[in-house]
């Protein structure tokens, strides 16, 4: 077959400007080939490169006494004490996802769970954040379907408890949804594996399932936006087959026992050509690879189709040659393709035969870190602090709105197609804040969670990035963990629109401010750009994975209601409205800035809980809803009812920061209202919990009632 012609058209399909393509003559000295040109594309764009964000994303706080591995590799790694490490990172999948749901989603998952076991970890937990466009629109209800069944189906087929995610839909979704995968595994401190080569004339080694035609462009595709031509675009999208993966697992790390690997990578996104490219970048090593010898499923790939394809359960590895024989008979064992397709050079060349002819010769040095970066001009975003009054409502009128809508009701029909218990190590299942797994064999315990409010993010970017960090950092807290670090999946629209550039630059640094002020620095992460279609943009979504560290489970805050249980509120009640869940939920609205984040209030509050943890039987942080659906999803998980003494709006519902609601005994209430005076802490009591109705001010309902509404409005939407 013959390459097609090098023309304007054929450089616009594979994502590069004019000027990248006069950069790409001036490099070589000479027009690429189809399969340079191909491979130039894949690792040029903007999933691959991070062109646009790599000068912010230099700003993030990444290390810390924690701290193993930060950002640059397939996860991070942080000291969980003992000789042991949790290894984490969160992932995009969301062009794919919204062309073809199930797979989509499904690949997502097996992409981030390959990032994990590729350093050594075997996954014990995973997440998952998921925004989808308004209930009504006619693809939402495809989407959902879809996409909750391709993470469950691969997620419980791989065998890996989801422990905990989130859920939100807006309009501004309607034509481009999130999917947002994270994993965690766990790995001995001196057992971690990396993906930089070393040594010349080392054996390149192919591993797993065989290399086919799916997900040919696949990052290309997920450097662009979406237009009336989407649907052309799904052959771009992978096919991922779970129990491939699992045996792929269990390989990778019987291989890793033998001594065999020098240096291993996941094939992710660009598959052979991101893989072998960035192991030989980072040892400074080229790379010379014969094409012939790659595992195919298809008949008469082309150098280009194999270099581009993104088939799934695949890993690049670099061997010692004298452990070869018994590194094959570990994959022979586990019936899954093991082949020497290249070897390490000294010279700076990416080198690509295909029956002894020359596909590609490049200076491979230039594909990964002399990519182009780009300083985009951007305009911070105008923040608009101005709102009309909120009326006064009847309260239960309020709750019910919040319980009743997709945003805020129970997520259990999503929820309940993941299985949470497989591994036996599950201390707190999805549905009652962060996540929980015990490290088996330990005392110790390990938490998840994963956090964004977009609607902050768009009203006040810095602000908004400051409140997900402070958010995810409450969570871990309010299950009695100490926050560790931090991963983030940062979702924009349009990066050469200045605004939405201003977006990313100002999330950039409130969650730059927050990871340092509360120590849980980024170690990992993922960028997100032209999440658009037909110019319309995405909300600002920078999610936030966090995990957090509970030395044993005495220290753990559980979630005990019990009738006269005393309701506490730890934290500053100021009624703050703007950008409020019943803003939107009851009217309709978007105004107000969104609440400031006092940083120094989060630590001390934070620090308060888990130092005084023996006290509290119960507690949750508040957020959406402020403290009437943090009382409700309190009471309701414990099925007794809450009565609260206030009956004012904003302060029912507002959504002041650094806050929240435990539940305790009157003795230990009178211990914590000590405690609380000596660390300076403001502790209030707001109501105790009792009965079988919510009851707000003067304003009351059944818990049977309210909890009908909540526990069956996801499912009457969507099942």
């Amino acid at each position: 077959m013959q390459d097609p012609a090098i023309t304007p058209e054929l450089i616009e399909a594979h994502g590069l400007k004019p000027e990248e393509y006069k950069e790409i003559i001036r490099i070589l000295n000479r027009d690429p080939n189809f399969t340079e040109l191909g491979i130039f594309s894949a690792m040029w764009n903007e999933h691959c490169s991070y062109k646009s964000s790599k000068k912010w994303l230099r700003t993030l706080p990444t290390e810390g006494p924690q701290v193993i591995c930060g950002p640059g590799e397939n996860a991070g790694i942080v000291d969980i004490g003992d000789g042991q490490c949790v290894v984490f990172k969160m992932e995009s999948h969301n062009h794919p996802s919204y062309i073809e749901p199930y797979q989509g989603a499904a690949t997502g998952v097996g992409g981030i769970l390959r990032d994990v076991f590729t350093m050594g970890a075997r996954p014990v937990a995973a997440m998952n954040s998921l925004s989808f466009g308004e209930k009504d629109h006619h693809k939402t209800r495809q989407l959902v379907h879809g996409v909750v069944e391709g993470v469950g189906g691969y997620g419980n087929c791989f065998g890996v408890p989801t422990v905990g995610g989130e859920v939100r839909f807006d309009p501004a979704y309607n034509g481009n949804c999130l999917v947002n995968a994270f994993a965690a595994g766990l790995a001995d401190t001196d057992k971690i594996f990396y993906s930089a080569a070393s040594g010349v004339g080392m054996p390149v080694v192919y591993l797993g399932a065989k290399t086919g035609r799916d997900g040919v462009g696949g990052a290309t595709m997920a450097s662009a936006e979406f237009d009336e031509t989407i649907e052309e675009k799904r052959p771009t999208v992978q096919v991922g087959d779970p129990f491939t993966e699992k045996r792929l697992m269990e390989a990778t790390l019987e291989l890793m026992q033998t001594g065999a690997v020098i240096s291993i990578q996941d094939m992710g996104a660009a598959g052979l050509t991101c893989s072998a490219v960035e192991m030989g970048d980072k040892g400074k090593l080229g790379i010379l690879l014969n094409l012939e010898d790659v595992p195919q499923r298809e008949q008469d790939m082309t150098a280009y189709e194999m270099m581009l394809s993104e088939s799934q359960e695949r890993m690049l590895m670099v061997l010692k040659p004298e452990k070869e024989a018994e590194a094959r008979a570990v994959f022979d064992k586990w019936d899954l393709d093991f082949a020497i397709v290249g070897e390490t050079i000294a010279e700076d060349r990416f080198l690509i035969m295909h029956n002894g002819m020359c596909k590609a010769d490049l200076p491979l040095s230039t594909l990964a870190s002399s990519a182009p970066e780009y300083d985009r001009p951007w305009v911070a975003t105008e923040v608009n602090a101005d709102m009309d009054d909120v009326p006064e409502i009847d309260a239960i009128d309020g709750l019910k709105a919040l319980i009743g809508s997709v945003n805020y009701c129970s997520r259990q029909w999503v929820y309940e197609q993941y299985d949470q218990m497989v591994m036996a190590d599950t201390a707190r299942a999805p549905g009652l804040g962060s996540g929980v797994i015990r490290v088996h064999g330990t005392d110790k315990l390990l938490a998840f969670t994963s956090d964004v409010t977009p609607r902050y993010v768009k009203a006040n970017p810095i602000e908004g990035g400051k409140q997900a960090v402070a958010e995810a950092y409450r969570n871990l807290t309010a299950v009695g963990a100490t926050p560790l670090a931090t991963t983030d999946n940062l979702n924009f629209g349009n990066p050469e629109k200045p605004e939405i550039m201003g977006q990313f630059v100002g999330a950039i640094q409130g969650i730059g401010e927050a990871v340092a002020a509360l120590d849980v620095p980024i170690v990992s992460g993922n960028v997100s750009l032209y999440n658009e279609t037909d110019g319309h943009g995405i909300l600002p979504t920078p999610t936030i994975g966090a995990v957090g560290l509970i030395l044993s489970e005495d220290k753990m805050i559980g979630r005990e209601v019990r009738d006269g249980h005393v309701a506490l509120l730890i934290g500053e009640t100021n009624g703050h409205l703007g950008q409020s869940a019943l803003l939107a939920e009851v009217f309709n609205r978007e105004d107000g800035d969104a609440p400031a984040v006092d940083l120094a209030a989060e630590k001390l509050n934070g620090d308060f809980i888990r130092d005084n943890h023996e006290w509290i039987t119960a507690c949750t942080d508040l957020s959406d809803g402020g403290l009437a659906l943090a009382a409700f999803e309190l009471a309701e998980s414990a099925g007794v009812g809450v009565h609260l003494d206030d009956a004012d709006t904003a302060t029912l519902f507002g959504e002041d920061q650094a806050r929240y609601l435990v539940a305790c005994n009157f003795d230990q209430a009178e211990a914590l209202m000590l405690a609380a005076g000596q660390a300076r802490v403001t502790l209030t009591s707001v109501g105790r919990f009792t009965g079988d109705s919510v009851k707000l001010g003067n304003s009351e309902a059944s818990l049977e009632e309210l909890s009908t509404i909540f526990r069956g409005s996801f499912s009457e939407a969507f099942a």
